[in-house]
């Protein structure tokens, strides 16, 4: 991956991911290393690979809606990183769109980049913390 800042204020980067680069891991080590601790992010690009969820509110875990190994267009991908146990947590979701035109969407599980995937990330102005929702289970951003 190869990064670029743009801007102090606010601090945005650039990040070009080439093929065969995971986007999440990709992103949470992006955070770790830049000591991030809120960001926002957006991203086109095309992917070999990717898995998409959905959470099942009964059994309170993130489920494969969608698993496809074959290429795709990266159609949009929207997602912030927070705090959660001095670790930064890359939460995203994504639609791809298939050689007939279809889409798919849900939350990002894995996607697998080829041949580029083009980010731009913007930190936030303060951090954000996520904290365990007891509801849901799933660690939220809280204030």
């Amino acid at each position: 991956m190869r990064s670029k800042q743009l801007s102090a204020e606010p601090k945005t980067f650039v990040l070009i991911l080439d093929t065969d680069e995971e986007i999440l891991g990709s992103l949470k080590q992006f955070a770790k290393d830049r000591n991030l601790s809120g960001s926002s992010f957006k991203a086109i690009g095309a992917l070999r690979s990717v898995e998409l969820g959905w959470f099942n509110w009964e059994s309170k875990k993130y489920q494969t809606a969608v698993k496809l190994d074959e290429q795709v267009e990266l159609l949009s991908l929207i997602g912030d990183v927070a705090i959660k146990d001095g670790d930064p947590q890359v939460h995203a979701h994504m639609v791809v769109g298939r050689r007939d035109g279809s889409a798919h969407g849900g939350h990002l599980l894995k996607a697998i980049v080829r041949p580029t995937c083009e980010l731009i990330l913007t930190e936030s102005a303060e951090p954000l913390q996520k904290q365990i929702d007891p509801d849901s289970g799933l660690a939220l951003i809280r204030f």
